[in-house]
C-alpha cells in the first residue's frame, strides 16, 4: 500500500487547496485519534504551531478532530518543531502535532506528528491512519469527548532545555550574537536562549506578523544575516528557518557556513574532546571534501537520501548519534531525538569558545570543493537511464576526477528535470565536466 498524504515529513501543501483545508484536517485528527485509542483508552496529544496566519485556522481543526475521538489536547502556540518533539516525550505524551510547512513560504502549512518518544513515526504508523481515514467516524459520546488546555509555560521549558545540552559553566559573556528567527517559530525563544547564556543579542527577523515568515530573512536567505553581522560587527550570526530545525552561522569575519561544514566542526570538536566518533552519516548532495576529511580522519562516511528522515533512519541502522545536511539539519542524537537548530548552533559555539578557536581555525584544511549544478530538461519519452553515450561519459568523468571530484545524476521528483552535479578541487573543472555530461544527455535521440 502506498501512502496517498503523507509525504517525506508529514503532510504538507498550500492552504485552502487538498489536502490542507480545515475539513481534511478535521478528520485527519479523528483518524489519528482513533488508531491512538487502539492502544491507549485516553491518549494526550501536544500541538504546536510556527507563525503562519493559518495556524490558527488548523489548530482549531486539529483540536476538534481530536477531542471528537475522545483525545485530550495540550496546545503549545507558536514553538519550534523540536520543542514539540522534546515536550511529547518530557510530558509522557502520547503524540506531538506539528502544525508548519518549515522553510516554505507563508502560504504553504502542513502537518506532521512525533511519537511518545519524540521521534519521527514509521511508515506503518503512517499507513494505519490512511486507513483510518478512509473509515466512516466513529465520534465519541459526549461523556467521553477529550478535552484541551493550554501549556502557558512551554518556551521556558524548552529554553531549559536547549541550555541544558550544554555543560553547566558555558558561558557565552562578552560575545555578541545576532539571531534571524525567520519571523518564524522561534521568534520569541532563540534570542532568548542566546541572552540567558550571556551574550549580548541583536534578533532580526523576530516580528512575525503572519505573512512574512522566510520572507528574505532566516536559514533559507542569510543574506540577511550576513548584512546584520556586518552593520552590528558582531561575532557571530545564527540563522533558523521558519520551525527552527535548519542552521545556518556566521563568522565575525561575513563568512557564511553550511550544514555540511558545521557537521564537520561538531564531529571534529568532538574527536578533540577524546569522543569516539564511529561514523557520520550524510545525504547524496554532502560536499564530498567533508566526506574526505572524514576518510582522512579515519571516520566512517555513510551518504544517505536527500532529507533528515533519512538520515535519520540510517543513523538507527549504524549505530551512530551524528549526521545532516548542508541546507543545515543537523542531527546530534545524544542532544535532541530529532534535528534542532538550536541545539546544533549551542554545540558549534561550546566548541568555538571552549577550544579558543573561530569557526573558520575549526575548519581548517576543509576547503569545499566547487560544485556546478545543472538541470537538463527531458524531452517527452527520454529515457536517461538508457542513454549509452551518457553511461560511457560519466565513466569517463569518474574516471578522470579520481577522488578529486565526483558525480551524481539524478531525476527531479517534481519536473521534467535531470540533474547534473559534479564536484571537483577546481571550479573549471567540475563546469567543463558537468557540460560533457549534459552534450551526452542533450544529444540523445528520442527512444
Amino acid at each position: 500500500m502506498t501512502r496517498q498524504y503523507f509525504g517525506t515529513d508529514g503532510i504538507r501543501g498550500t492552504v485552502g487547496q487538498a489536502p490542507i483545508t480545515p475539513d481534511f484536517v478535521l478528520k485527519l485528527a479523528h483518524a489519528v485519534g482513533r488508531v491512538l485509542k487502539q492502544k491507549e483508552s485516553r491518549p494526550t496529544v501536544l500541538i504546536g504551531k510556527d507563525t503562519r496566519i493559518s495556524g490558527y485556522m488548523l489548530e482549531s481543526a486539529l483540536e476538534s478532530g481530536f477531542n471528537s475521538a475522545g483525545v485530550d489536547v495540550v496546545l503549545l502556540g507558536p514553538i519550534p518543531t523540536p520543542a514539540v518533539a522534546y515536550l511529547t516525550r518530557a510530558q509522557r505524551a502520547s503524540l506531538g502535532v506539528v502544525i508548519s510547512a518549515s522553510h516554505n513560504p507563508f502560504a504553504d502549512n502542513g502537518i506532521k506528528f512525533f511519537s511518545a518518544q519524540g521521534t519521527k513515526l514509521p511508515d506503518e504508523w503512517e499507513l494505519a491512519v490512511e486507513a483510518a481515514l478512509e473509515e466512516p467516524p466513529v465520534w465519541a459520546d459526549s461523556a467521553s469527548l477529550g478535552k484541551a488546555r493550554r501549556m502557558d509555560d512551554a518556551p521556558g521549558r524548552y529554553i531549559e532545555f536547549c541550555k541544558s545540552t550544554c555543560p553547566h559553566a558555558f558561558t557565552l559573556k562578552g560575545l555578541k550574537i545576532v539571531v534571524d528567527g525567520a519571523h518564524g517559530a522561534a521568534y520569541h525563544i532563540a534570542p532568548d536562549v542566546f541572552h540567558e547564556l550571556g551574550a549580548e543579542v541583536v534578533r532580526i527577523g523576530c516580528a512575525p506578523d503572519g505573512l512574512n515568515i522566510n520572507e528574505k530573512v532566516g536559514a533559507t536567505h542569510p543574506q540577511a544575516l550576513l548584512a546584520a553581522v556586518q552593520e552590528h560587527q558582531a561575532d557571530y550570526g545564527v540563522a533558523l528557518d521558519g520551525d527552527a530545525d535548519r542552521l545556518q552561522m556566521v563568522d565575525a569575519h561575513g563568512r557564511l557556513f553550511n550544514g555540511d561544514e558545521l557537521l564537520y566542526l561538531i564531529a571534529s570538536d568532538r574527536m578533540a574532546r577524546d569522543i569516539d566518533v564511529p561514523g557520520v552519516v550524510g545525504t547524496l548532495m554532502t560536499n564530498m571534501a567533508v566526506e574526505v576529511a572524514f576518510k582522512r580522519r579515519g571516520v566512517k562516511f555513510v551518504r544517505a537520501k536527500v532529507g533528515d528522515r533519512y538520515v535519520l533512519e540510517e543513523l538507527d541502522r549504524q549505530g551512530w548519534v551524528l549526521g545532516g545536511e548542508g541546507s543545515g539539519h543537523l542531527l546530534v542524537l545524544d542532544r535532541h531525538t530529532t534535528g534542532d537548530g538550536l541545539v546544533s548552533a549551542l554545540q558549534v559555539l561550546h566548541a568555538c569558545v571552549d577550544s579558543g578557536k573561530t569557526m573558520a581555525e575549526l575548519l581548517d584544511g576543509v576547503s569545499l570543493f566547487p560544485q556546478t549544478l545543472i538541470n537538463v530538461r527531458l524531452k517527452p519519452g527520454q529515457v536517461w537511464r538508457e542513454n549509452a553515450r551518457l553511461a560511457e561519459e560519466t565513466a569517463a568523468v569518474e574516471a578522470e576526477l579520481g577522488d578529486r571530484g565526483r558525480v551524481l545524476i539524478r531525476a527531479s521528483g517534481t519536473e521534467p528535470l535531470l540533474r547534473v552535479m559534479v564536484e571537483a578541487e577546481q571550479a573549471d573543472l567540475a563546469q567543463a565536466c558537468a557540460q560533457r555530461l549534459v552534450d551526452a544527455v542533450t544529444q540523445q535521440e528520442v527512444a
